[in-house]
């Protein structure tokens, strides 16, 4: 069995190892980024969308597309991650768009409440994040993107300002007139 450079790795995930190798063919390198951004994209997509199924099908593309443009990827002084995001942050802008032109349809849903369950407080929670969501809709682009980067990808500070190409200080800025923004607008009990 030959070892690939993303056998060597183990527990530690080096970015540059990690995407060199998927640049030069290496499916296991692919693998791994795939596995090690998913999550992240993934949160970042659904707390665009509405739609969970949308956000997979979004996240699905998304992937799709990195896989189609990784061998034109250069090294920049930016991380990969930020390249990602970008791509990301396309594709959720994209889709809205094409929804937007398109008619609204009824949601199906395939839930069946289980009477022997009190679902009160999950509503609660989906009432509030759905809340939530309308609002920050109304926030200006750049705060609703850094909203969207830190809590929904769960992505730090400084990842953050890579992927939208801003200062640290300055996502912190408009991450704290988001958050204040966010607090006039919905009023939680």
């Amino acid at each position: 069995m030959t070892q690939t450079p993303v056998d060597a790795l183990a527990p530690e995930f080096d970015e540059y190892a990690v995407v060199e190798a998927a640049r030069g063919g290496d499916e296991l390198a692919l693998s791994r980024l795939y596995e090690h951004y998913f999550p992240k994209v993934y949160r970042y997509v659904n707390s665009r969308l509405a739609a969970a199924e949308d956000a997979e099908d979004v996240t699905e593309e998304i992937f799709l597309r990195v896989i189609h443009n990784l061998g034109s990827f250069t090294w920049r002084g930016l991380p990969f991650g930020a390249w990602l995001f970008r791509i990301a942050r396309n594709e959720v802008v994209s889709h809205v768009r094409k929804q937007k032109t398109r008619a609204p349809t009824a949601e199906l849903t395939e839930f069946i409440p289980d009477p022997s369950q009190d679902y009160t407080l999950v509503i609660e929670q989906q009432m509030t994040v759905a809340m939530i969501r309308e609002a920050a809709e109304r926030l200006p682009e750049a705060q609703r993107q850094v909203i969207a980067l830190r809590f929904g990808a769960g992505l730090t500070v400084a990842e953050t300002a890579q992927a939208l190409k801003k200062t640290e200080n300055n996502v912190k800025v408009l991450q704290h007139k988001a958050i204040a923004k966010l607090q006039t607008m919905v009023v939680l009990e």
